[in-house]
């Protein structure tokens, strides 16, 4: 007798048991009685029929799930190896549940997929100068397609981009001679402007009478900061002419006297 009030506490503790769910704070029960979709239980304490009811747990959290590397064609015809990160979360449940049989599997497939026809479309450089505007592109194509799954892809992400070898040279040289057009044409910039400005200065200096002595005079004075014992310097006639021309006025009174 003893053992059969055991038997019916123990069947007891466990229908009990069996009734008792416990729902984090990220995560949704789906409730399904007699097979059939039922409702969703929030986070806390939850309870089900026994036997008749089945609940199963659906986290809400976000997934960042790798993309595994991918061999991809672009559209010039150069063989890459691409992988990705793709971060999505449930929005509803019981889809994730009820028109997927495994949302994260048939989500994967999807992102590898998804991945090789989009890069297929784009060249090269597009691929490698404009990664944000292809990952736009193929977090709306993601969210669209994992929608009924109630699926939410918020962000897709391409992480590394693996060139051949010999394009990763092809690649060197060309920034290499680019490098080199650049330095040229900057440095054909400044040789024009400078002698746009020394044209310029030259103008000035010869519609001006005193301008070219005062230059004269100018580097004369930085000569002779020099400490140099003997300097040599051009002296332009114009500088001598008020000299030469008071002499001779100097001369011709003496001979008139």
């Amino acid at each position: 007798m003893y053992i059969g009030y055991v038997i019916i506490l123990v069947a007891l503790v466990a229908l009990i048991g069996s009734a008792v769910r416990i729902l984090f704070e990220y995560e949704r029960g789906v409730v399904f009685r007699l097979g059939r979709y039922s409702g969703i239980k929030g986070p806390g304490l939850r309870f089900i029929i026994p036997v008749i009811d089945k609940l199963v747990k659906v986290s809400l959290r976000t997934v960042a799930m790798d993309v595994p590397p991918q061999d991809v064609i672009t559209k010039d015809n150069v063989s890459v190896k691409v992988n990705a990160v793709t971060y999505f979360r449930v929005i509803q449940p019981e889809k994730a549940l009820i028109e997927v049989e495994d949302y994260l599997y048939a989500t994967s497939q999807l992102a590898q997929t998804t991945l090789r026809s989009v890069l297929g479309q784009a060249e090269l450089d597009e691929l490698l100068a404009h990664r944000e505007k292809i990952n736009q592109k193929l977090q709306v194509i993601l969210d669209r397609q994992t929608d009924p799954w109630g699926v939410k892809v918020s962000n897709v992400e391409i992480k590394h981009v693996d060139l051949p070898s010999e394009m990763q040279r092809a690649m060197a040289r060309q920034a290499e001679a680019e490098r080199e057009r650049r330095s040229k044409v900057i440095h054909a910039q400044g040789e024009y402007e400078a002698s746009t400005r020394l044209s310029e200065a030259a103008r000035i200096i010869s519609s001006e009478n005193g301008a070219l002595q005062l230059r004269f005079l100018q580097t004369l004075t930085e000569i002779a900061t020099e400490k140099n014992s003997t300097i040599l310097f051009p002296v332009p006639i114009d500088l001598l002419k008020p000299f030469m021309h008071k002499q001779d006025e100097e001369c011709g009174t003496r001979d008139k006297e």
